[in-house]
């Protein structure tokens, strides 16, 4: 689900919320058991997840919702909007970064929500994130292994995230 509106932080180089929606799309083509969603670009305003897990439960009651966010966005979490009924809506899987430290942030979340919300994913350490994209785009560097052939191709062809793309307003 690409973000709409984020509250946080805004959106460097944002392409607009179609070609984000595309890129979404396009890296998704063809694996079995995962979807895109457009909620968020559908609905006005600032893209609280608290709002967009309860659009989630009203439209699927009886779904069972994870979020998935790194380690770094996690330690974060006490200052969003509503993180208590954050941790009340779902669960929350932690993707280890480097220099991540589990029990510092489960510290740190602490004191908005039961620890046995929390799980971490055990899977291998992958050097990737929007910026390092956005960087890499900018130096004219291969993007291929962090955000696949389809999406590197788009981001290419539209000429988006270079020293030259143009920021598209929401």
């Amino acid at each position: 689900m690409p973000a709409g509106a984020p509250p946080h932080k805004p959106i460097a180089n944002d392409p607009g919320a179609q070609r984000r929606l595309d890129m979404c799309r396009l890296l998704l083509e063809g694996v079995d058991g995962v979807c895109v969603s457009a909620l968020e670009l559908e609905r006005d305003g600032p893209s609280y997840t608290v709002d967009t897990l309860r659009a989630i439960h009203e439209s699927h009651p009886q779904a069972e919702l994870t979020f998935i966010v790194g380690a770094d966005i996690a330690g974060t979490l006490p200052a969003w909007h509503e993180p208590a009924e954050l941790l009340q809506l779902a669960e929350l899987a932690v993707a280890a970064r480097p220099g991540s430290d589990r029990d510092g942030l489960l510290e740190a979340l602490a004191p908005i929500g039961d620890p046995a919300r929390v799980c971490f994913l055990d899977a291998p350490l992958i050097d990737a994130s929007s910026s390092l994209v956005r960087e890499r785009v900018a130096e004219s560097a291969p993007i291929e292994r962090l955000v696949g052939a389809a999406v590197a191709d788009y981001i290419a062809e539209h000429g988006l995230y270079g020293p030259h793309a143009q920021t598209v307003s929401q």
